[in-house]
């Protein structure tokens, strides 16, 4: 279920010059015109919307992961995180990348069940296995 934001979205017309310069540089980096509701609603904080976006520009953009990756990773933690707009709007991207229902319902399952493994490894207070460790200097 839907609910409506605690602020109203920041649209275009009523945005600052510095919020003007962080949607457009979200539209040249996307290569589109859409800016998401998710940055229009950290708007009312131009310094948040500015941190936020560079940081997640910059753990988006290629590297040693490929984008259709990143995109599934963060569609997991969204999903466990239980963030409904993280997991449409990553879905939504991962899907333009590429993912295919049974990657997604893979990834998911992937996360369902470690989540539960970690929740069993916690509880029980399992000792990690010396093997499992860095070598030590």
């Amino acid at each position: 279920m839907s609910h409506p934001p605690i602020l109203p979205l920041v649209s275009d017309e009523d945005a600052s010059p510095d919020v003007k310069a962080v949607f457009d540089d979200i539209r040249a980096t996307r290569r589109s015109d859409f800016v998401n509701n998710f940055w229009r609603a950290l708007a009312h904080d131009p310094a948040q919307l500015r941190r936020t976006w560079e940081s997640v520009k910059a753990v988006m953009a290629p590297g040693a992961l490929d984008p259709l990756t990143k995109e599934l990773i963060y569609i997991a933690v969204s999903a466990t995180n239980n963030c409904e707009y993280c997991t449409y709007s990553h879905t939504a991207g991962a899907r333009a990348k590429g993912m295919t229902d049974a990657m997604l319902m893979e990834v998911l399952a992937v996360a369902a069940k470690a989540n539960e493994t970690n929740r069993l490894a916690n509880g029980l207070r399992v000792p990690v296995d010396e093997a499992f460790l860095p070598p030590r200097a």
